[in-house]
């Protein structure tokens, strides 16, 4: 529906299993814990650029810090270079990955896939459930890792897109 965005909550549990890619890893695929809100920052803005990611982008340094003080940091790399990122945020029941991107020059290189195996198995050592959501506006192979990885939606919702956003 033009003018709207469908947002897809999907969830995966300790009693799932956590399918991987068939493809190998990437070469010189690596994750970086960090803990430093000026990265949230800067991966938020570059990784988002490109799928209407706004709600944070005028964040303060004091906001992006608390942020940063709730969630895990994961940077992903290839040969060393950031490719993309996730947070896991551990809540009372469940853990959410709250964000999962890679930039766009990394996208389409198998990079994806072993990313989110990592980052719901984190979440799975964190809480006994995992979710996360997608919408209309993100990369258009999101939705379709997500549940190739074996997570299951469990709840959609469509919304006016927001205002200065327009669907590609």
């Amino acid at each position: 529906m033009a003018g709207t965005v469908t947002t897809t909550y999907l969830e995966l549990t300790a009693r799932e299993p956590i399918r991987p890619p068939s493809a190998p890893e990437p070469p010189g695929f690596a994750l970086r814990v960090v803990q430093d809100p000026a990265v949230n920052a800067d991966m938020y803005r570059r990784v988002g650029a490109d799928y209407a990611w706004i709600d944070r982008l005028r964040w303060s340094a004091e906001q992006w810090a608390r942020h940063a003080d709730r969630v895990e940091t994961h940077v992903v790399e290839i040969d060393g270079r950031p490719a993309g990122y996730f947070e896991v945020e551990a809540q009372a029941d469940s853990a959410k990955i709250g964000i999962f991107g890679l930039l766009e020059e990394y996208q389409g290189r198998g990079i994806g896939g072993h990313a989110l195996v990592a980052a719901l198995n984190r979440g799975l050592e964190l809480r006994p459930r995992v979710w996360l959501t997608t919408c209309t506006l993100d990369g258009p192979h999101a939705l379709a890792n997500y549940r190739a990885r074996g997570m299951r939606p469990f709840r959609t919702e469509t919304a006016p897109l927001p205002p200065g956003v327009t669907a590609a």
